[in-house]
């Protein structure tokens, strides 16, 4: 398509002829004569085909913090040559881009733009008949998530700029980057097991390679168990009795129903969004790297499941589902949509990720505990979090829906479901240990 300078060179060609021939000035023609003939000589040899464009990026498995890199490769299949090509990339504003520059040129690599996202101004390279030019880009992914890259633009400019294409255009490439995993151990026994082998320390006699004490030998004891010192001091025969090494289920269930601060990305300050997708990948890679079955859940209106499972496959596709979670308020209740009959089982471990803001939150750990299941609440509500508007009494207002909160998490310990705030290794450690002891505690019966 022609461009602003064809048609400016065209209108003073025609005005410088046209006024030659009605004014009979012969010098106004000649002056015409270097636009016209400038105007055919570029024009002698026009591009009959539009470049091609291709967008990659490298599917790698990034985590928050890591390199992210891309390519943007520009073609050339006419047997002219373009004169330039302009090239420009959409980025998401969490892929920082820092570097813009060709493929083994160092001196193009080494323009860094310190600003986030997309680089200001585009990039332009001349494309030489029948050659490829890779354009690299190069930077820092900022936050979890599928973050696009693309769509790319290049249009190109020939016959001396008098020429210039339409946009050619690449489609959306999704660069995947998985949540940072903050350390995380928990020491303590689990609260019940639900199979007889696995690797978590139990308080029940059985197989296993805790030493739990020595008995004396009964029947069903295996030989290999007899404690040969202490039955010869003795003079009876006594065993060696250990803990069963048990397994345990793990339920991750993330609150979506409500988003309070602002994401700073991996450096910087974290939403409550942010804080319970990392969270929830540490505590379920500890578990699972333990052996456990790890499943998960979302509260909200669309109650996504993640089946429980155990083993690297389940770590993989849990880091997946993770990068899919959303923040969906809901005007309705969901909690008989989140938890349809026989979906958690009694024996499970049931943490709750929540920021505990929306008063139906408070209600489904109640109504979890009084079904009497093993639940343990974690607090994922940023500290020193403030509303976003500023008035003359939102300091109050904010002041008494804290004391409100804090009343609630008080109510909600009073029906047995511990609250702890998240603050990476150990933080369940003791409300673990304290659970453990109430689960494994006698119950009275009534008679």
């Amino acid at each position: 398509m022609p461009t602003r300078a064809l048609g400016r060179a065209v209108l003073l060609t025609g005005l410088l002829l046209i006024a030659g021939v009605l004014l009979g000035r012969v010098d106004l023609i000649v002056l015409a004569t270097p636009f016209a003939l400038g105007t055919g000589y570029a024009l002698r040899r026009r591009p009959s085909a539009a470049p091609e464009l291709r967008l990659a990026a490298d599917d790698v498995h990034l985590i928050e913090g890591g390199l992210v890199t891309g390519t943007v490769t520009v073609g050339n299949p006419d047997a002219v040559t373009y004169d330039l090509v302009v090239v420009r990339t959409l980025v998401s504003p969490w892929l920082r881009i820092d570097a813009t520059g060709l493929a083994g040129d160092d001196r193009m690599r080494s323009r860094l733009r310190p600003s986030r996202g997309v680089p200001d101004r585009p990039f332009a390279v001349a494309v030489s008949s029948g050659d490829e030019v890779d354009l690299e880009l190069r930077g820092t992914a900022l936050r979890w998530g599928r973050q696009p890259l693309g769509p790319a633009a290049a249009r190109v400019a020939a016959c001396d700029g008098l020429l210039a294409s339409r946009p050619a255009l690449t489609g959306v490439r999704g660069v995947r980057v998985y949540p940072v995993t903050e350390p995380f151990d928990a020491d303590e026994a689990m609260p019940r097991a639900a199979g007889l082998v696995g690797g978590h320390r139990s308080r029940r006699p059985g197989e296993g390679g805790e030493l739990a004490g020595v008995r004396i030998f009964g029947p069903g004891d295996r030989l290999r168990r007899i404690d040969w010192r202490v039955s010869l001091r003795a003079r009876q025969l006594h065993v060696a009795a250990t803990l069963s090494d048990r397994d345990a289920e793990v339920v991750l269930l993330l609150d979506v129903l409500a988003e309070v601060g602002r994401s700073g990305g991996v450096n910087g300050s974290a939403s409550v969004l942010d804080t319970t997708v990392r969270s929830a990948a540490a505590i379920a890679e500890h578990y699972l790297h333990r052996g456990d079955r790890v499943s998960m859940l979302e509260y909200g209106p669309a109650a996504r499941r993640l089946r429980p499972a155990s083993g690297r496959r389940q770590y993989l596709t849990l880091l997946e589902w993770l990068l899919d979670v959303r923040v969906e308020p809901s005007p309705y209740e969901p909690y008989d949509h989140v938890f349809g009959p026989h979906l958690l089982s009694s024996n499970a471990l049931v943490v709750v990720l929540t920021p505990l803001v929306d008063p139906r939150s408070a209600e489904m750990l109640a109504r979890l505990a009084r079904s009497g299941r093993v639940v343990v609440a974690v607090d994922t509500l940023p500290e020193g979090s403030a509303p976003p508007r500023r008035g003359p009494w939102t300091e109050v207002a904010h002041r008494l829906w804290r004391l409100d909160r804090e009343n609630t998490i008080g109510q909600l310990r009073e029906h047995g479901v511990p609250v702890v705030a998240w603050a990476g290794a150990g933080s369940l450690d003791l409300v673990l240990r304290d659970v453990a002891r109430l689960a494994s505690a006698p119950k009275a019966i009534g008679r």
